[in-house]
């Protein structure tokens, strides 16, 4: 089974901006960063609800081209598309988690401590 994603080229900035807007799915995308390159299961991030709203809001992020999720069995890797948002909104991201890093109204998702990619 394969999961639909938009291309590079249909990935919109409204849509990317309206999808990190909200607190869990903008953790999550700080979580996800600071894992760079490493398939995170959706289980991670159960600490920022229930299965059914962490189901919705990695659903969101997908459509609108923000990650990747993979099936693998009964499984679901989660990866930031960065090459792809860093391709169509040059620096974009970096500012995104940037701005998120000593934001305590954010709901926290595993370890505290976020490397930032220079």
């Amino acid at each position: 089974m394969t999961l639909p994603h938009p291309t590079a080229d249909q990935i919109s900035l409204p849509n990317v901006l309206a999808v990190l807007g909200d607190p869990t799915r903008l953790a999550i995308v700080r979580y996800l960063a600071s894992k760079e390159g490493v398939p995170l299961n959706c289980s991670q991030f159960l600490d920022l609800g229930s299965k059914t709203n962490l189901s919705y809001h990695l659903a969101k992020l997908r459509e609108a081209g923000v990650t990747r999720a993979e099936v693998v069995g009964t499984s679901r890797l989660i990866t930031l598309r960065r090459d792809d948002l860093d391709a169509r909104f040059p620096g974009l991201l970096d500012s995104v988690i940037a701005a998120t890093v000593n934001d305590t109204a954010l709901p926290a998702v595993g370890a505290p401590e976020i490397e930032i990619r220079a």
